[in-house]
C-alpha cells in the first residue's frame, strides 16, 4: 500500500560526531595526515594587529584554497556553498554542524591582505615538500598555459593612456592616505630570501651560465607578476592590448574565442614534473597575449 507522506523533522537536536560521518578512506582524511600547514601562521603573524578581532585561522584559509583547487572551483562564493554541503570539507576545516563557516567576502580580504609574495612562498613550500618525500623525478619537464576567460567584458576597452592615467592617479592618493595614517605598503611580488627549490638534477655549467645570461637581459617575467614590457616597440606592429585596456579588468588582454571572435581573458602558463605523481613545480598568471614561448625560459 502507499505508505503516508515523509515528515520533515530537520530541525530536532541529534547527538552525532563528525568524525564518525567521515570514512576513513576520504581523500581529505589523507592529505590531513600528510600535509602540515601550521608553518603559514608564522608567515602572516606580522600582518595582523596586536589587538581586534580575531581573524580566520590561516591554516583554515590555506586549505580553503586547495579544496577550491581540488574541487575545480572558480570562485570563493561557490567554494563556501560547496564546503557548506560537504561534511568531508566541515572536517577537512575542523568546523563542526553546529559552527558558521566562514563568509565568501572575508577570504577576498584576507587574500588581499596577504599579497602574491605569500602565496608565492607557500607554493614554494609545498613544491619542496613534494620533493622531501620523492614525488618529483626532476629529469623531465612539460611546459604548457591553459586559457582563462576574465570576468570583463570587450565593451570595457578603453584607450590605454586615459585609463592608466586615471589610475596612477588613484594609486598617488591612496599612497599619501597610507603615509598619513602611517600604514605599511602591502608585500610586493618578490618574496626576499625566498628562492625556487632546486630539482634533483644536475645541469652542466654551460647551461647554467645561458639560464643566468638570459635572465640579466631579458623581461623578468615573475619578478613583473606575469606583465609584459610595453615599452617595446615591436617595429610597426602594435597589439590592441598595447593601446586599449579594460576599465574593469585592466591584467585581462584580448584572446581567441571561436571562428573570429575575441574575449578578455589570461593565460596560465604551468611548470609541471614528468614523474608519475605530475606536481605542478610552478606557475604564472600572464595577460592573453603573452604565449607561451615568452617566460619558458624564467619559469625553468
Amino acid at each position: 500500500m502507499l505508505g503516508p507522506a515523509k515528515p520533515r523533522r530537520l530541525d530536532e537536536p541529534i547527538a552525532v560526531s563528525l568524525e564518525d560521518l567521515v570514512p576513513t578512506s576520504c581523500f581529505y582524511r589523507h592529505l590531513e595526515a600528510k600535509l602540515d600547514l601550521s608553518f603559514v601562521r608564522e608567515w602572516t603573524r606580522e600582518l595582523y594587529a596586536e589587538r581586534g578581532r580575531p581573524s580566520i585561522d590561516p591554516v583554515v584559509f590555506f586549505k580553503l584554497q586547495l579544496v577550491m583547487f581540488f574541487e575545480g572551483l572558480r570562485s570563493e562564493r561557490q567554494l563556501m556553498q560547496v564546503v557548506a554541503d560537504r561534511l568531508s570539507l566541515r572536517w577537512y576545516l575542523g568546523y563542526d554542524l553546529t559552527e558558521p563557516l566562514p563568509d565568501h567576502s572575508s577570504l577576498s580580504r584576507i587574500r588581499e591582505r596577504y599579497g602574491l609574495a605569500v602565496f608565492r612562498r607557500f607554493f614554494a613550500a609545498i613544491v619542496e615538500q613534494c620533493m622531501t618525500a620523492g614525488l618529483i623525478w626532476g629529469q623531465e619537464l612539460y611546459i604548457d598555459a591553459t586559457k582563462v576567460a576574465a570576468n570583463a567584458s570587450r565593451d570595457s576597452l578603453q584607450p590605454r593612456f586615459a585609463v592608466e592615467a586615471h589610475l596612477d592617479h588613484l594609486f598617488a592618493t591612496e599612497d599619501e592616505h597610507d603615509d598619513d595614517v602611517g600604514g605599511d605598503d602591502a608585500p610586493d611580488g618578490s618574496a626576499e630570501g625566498d628562492q625556487p627549490a632546486r630539482l634533483p638534477v644536475v645541469l652542466i655549467e654551460g647551461a647554467q651560465a645561458d639560464l643566468a645570461e638570459h635572465a640579466a637581459v631579458g623581461h623578468d617575467w615573475i619578478g613583473q607578476a606575469g606583465r609584459p614590457d610595453r615599452d617595446v616597440i615591436r617595429g610597426t606592429y602594435r597589439r590592441t592590448a598595447d593601446f586599449r585596456v579594460s576599465t574593469t579588468d585592466p591584467d585581462a588582454t584580448p584572446m581567441p574565442h571561436g571562428e573570429g571572435r575575441t574575449r578578455l581573458g589570461y593565460h596560465d602558463h604551468y611548470v609541471v614534473d614528468g614523474g608519475k605523481a605530475r606536481i605542478i613545480l610552478t606557475a604564472l598568471v600572464t595577460p592573453a597575449e603573452v604565449q607561451e614561448n615568452q617566460p619558458a625560459l624564467d619559469l625553468l
